[in-house]
């Protein structure tokens, strides 16, 4: 299967680096993250 690469959106990227750079969006994102890992393995034990 042969992909094809989606033009870039330079606007959404510089948008991302800007939200990288935001220590509270960080904090958020890893925390979700964590979160979803841990109901995903409480489910895995159940």
């Amino acid at each position: 299967m042969v992909r094809i690469a989606k033009k870039t959106d330079y606007k959404k990227i510089e948008e991302l680096k800007k939200m990288i750079d935001d220590e509270k969006y960080l904090a958020r994102a890893i925390d979700m993250i964590a979160q979803n890992l841990t109901k995903s393995l409480l489910k895995e034990e159940s």
